[in-house]
C-alpha cells in the first residue's frame, strides 16, 4: 500500500512539473516566435493525458483544469490583440478537458477489465489449487483402496493353504487314519508349504525387486535355455515349441536371470493355456534401438475385458494362481526401460511381447 502512495504521489509531481514547464515556456517566450508558442501549447496534452491514464477520468480533468489556468492568463497577456486567435485558443481549453475525459474513461474501463481479470485469474488460482488438494486425496484414497485390496488378496491366498493344512493336521491325528491315508495328508501338508513359500516369494519379488545387473546376453541362448527348462514338462502335455529369429541379431544388454525370468513366466503360462497340447512361438527382431521377444500360444486365450488386468497384482485368470507372476515380470521389465504387453490373437491364443532396449542407458 505504501509502495502504491509514493508512486502516486511521483505521477502527480510529473503532471504538476510538466504544466509548469509548459507554463514557464509559454511566458518566457516571446509572442513573435508563434511556431514554438503552438508547440508548447501542445505540450499541455501530455500531462493531461498522462494523468487521465493514471487516476482516471477525475486526474484527466484535474489535469485539464490544472493546464486550462495556467494557459489562460497567458492567452489573455500575450494574444489580446487578437479576437479572432483568442477563441481559438479558448476551444483549445475545452479540447483539453475532452481529452482528459475521453482518456480517462478508457483508462477507467481498462483498469476495471483489469482487475477483473485478476479476479479471474485469482478464482482460477483458487480453483486450481482446490482441484490439486481434491486429486491429492484422491490419490491417497486410491492408494489406500490398493492397499485394501492388496491386503485382501494375500489374506484370500494365504487363508486357503491353511485351511489345507489344518484339515491335513486334523486327519493325521485321528488315530482311525491308516498309514496310506497319513501319506497322502503328509504330500498335501508338503504341496501347500510349497504354494505358501511360492506365494511369499513372489510377494517380495514383487514388493522388493533388485536392480538389474546388465551385460550382455545373445538373444537366441536365452530363449533355448528357457525352453530347455520347460520342454519336459510341456512334451507330457503334447506342446511343442518353435523358434523365428531375425537374422544377425545384436546381443543384447540386461539382466540375462531376471529376463530369462520374464520369458520363462510367459512361456509357462502359454503350456498351462494349452492343456489339449499345440504349438508356442517364440519369436525375436530387432527394432531401430530395441529388440522385441514375442511368446504366442494356441491357447483359451484371455477374455477381453480381463487383459487390461492381467499385469495387476493377485489377478489371475488360472484355477489357483496367485496373481504375481505376470505383475514381477511388469515390473522387471519396467527396470529395463522396457514394455510387457499382451494382445489377443486374430484366431485363439495369446501373444505377449517385451520390448527391451538393445544398450542399457
Amino acid at each position: 500500500m505504501s509502495r502504491t502512495r509514493s508512486a502516486d504521489r511521483i505521477r502527480i509531481g510529473l503532471v504538476l512539473a510538466s504544466i509548469v514547464l509548459a507554463s514557464t515556456a509559454h511566458y518566457i517566450t516571446p509572442p513573435s516566435v508563434y511556431l514554438w508558442h503552438v508547440v508548447f501549447q501542445r505540450f499541455y496534452y501530455l500531462p493531461i493525458v498522462f494523468a487521465a491514464i493514471s487516476f482516471g477520468w477525475q486526474g484527466g480533468v484535474a489535469a485539464a483544469i490544472l493546464s486550462g489556468l495556467s494557459y489562460i492568463p497567458h492567452i489573455a497577456m500575450a494574444w489580446g490583440q487578437s479576437p479572432e486567435y483568442l477563441e481559438t485558443q479558448y476551444a483549445e481549453i475545452v479540447i483539453f478537458f475532452l481529452v482528459g475525459i475521453v482518456t480517462g474513461l478508457l483508462a477507467d474501463r481498462e483498469q476495471k477489465q483489469k482487475r477483473q481479470l485478476e479476479q479471474m485469474a485469482e478464482q482460477l488460482s483458487k480453483l486450481y489449487r482446490e482441484l490439486q488438494d481434491s486429486f491429492e486425496q484422491l490419490k491417497r484414497a486410491d492408494r489406500l483402496s490398493a492397499i485394501g485390496q492388496l491386503s485382501a488378496s494375500i489374506a484370500h491366498e494365504i487363508r486357503n493353504p491353511l485351511a489345507s493344512i489344518e484339515g491335513a493336521v486334523n486327519v493325521l491325528s485321528m488315530p482311525e487314519t491308516d498309514e496310506e491315508m497319513r501319506q497322502e495328508f503328509r504330500e498335501i501338508i508338503q504341496k501347500e508349504c510349497r504354494r505358501l513359500n511360492q506365494l511369499l516369494t513372489n510377494l517380495l519379488d514383487f514388493a522388493r525387486p533388485r536392480l538389474p545387473q546388465y551385460r550382455e546376453v545373445e538373444v537366441g541362448q536365452l530363449l533355448d535355455s528357457v525352453i530347455g527348462l520347460v520342454v519336459h514338462a510341456a512334451g507330457q502335455s503334447g506342446v511343442s515349441f518353435r523358434k523365428d529369429l531375425s537374422a544377425d541379431l545384436p546381443r543384447l544388454e540386461c539382466d540375462s536371470e531376471q529376463l530369462k525370468q520374464v520369458i520363462l513366466n510367459l512361456v509357462m503360462n502359454a503350456v498351462q493355456a494349452m492343456p489339449s497340447g499345440g504349438e508356442v512361438s517364440l519369436a525375436a527382431r530387432q527394432g531401430d534401438s530395441n529388440i522385441q521377444i514375442e511368446v504366442i500360444d494356441q491357447g483359451i486365450g484371455i477374455a477381453e475385458e480381463d487383459v487390461g488386468k492381467i499385469f495387476d497384482p493377485f489377478f489371475s485368470t488360472k484355477q489357483g494362481g496367485t496373481g504375481l507372476g505376470l505383475s514381477v515380470a511388469h515390473r522387471i521389465v519396467s527396470q529395463h526401460n522396457g514394455a510387457l504387453t499382451a494382445r489377443r490373437n486374430a484366431d485363439k491364443g495369446m501373444t505377449f511381447s517385451v520390448l527391451i532396449p538393445i544398450h542399457h542407458r
